[in-house]
């Protein structure tokens, strides 16, 4: 079990917790993000999560 409490989230008559693992492999499994693309690419991520009010729980 991971350190963060598992929170459910309610609708009117649904309680759930949804949950995404997503891995991105390039190609050939070249280094492509470097030179400041991985923070480029971070930030993009918090504020897409953010404009879709999502939560993130780990980003490596």
């Amino acid at each position: 079990m991971n350190d963060y409490t598992i929170k459910y989230k309610s609708n009117l008559n649904v309680v759930y917790s949804c949950k995404y693992h997503v891995i991105w492999c390039p190609k050939y499994r070249r280094s492509v993000l470097v030179k400041g693309v991985d923070v480029r690419l971070k930030e993009i991520i918090q504020d897409v999560a953010t404009e879709y009010k999502c939560e993130i729980l780990e980003l490596e």
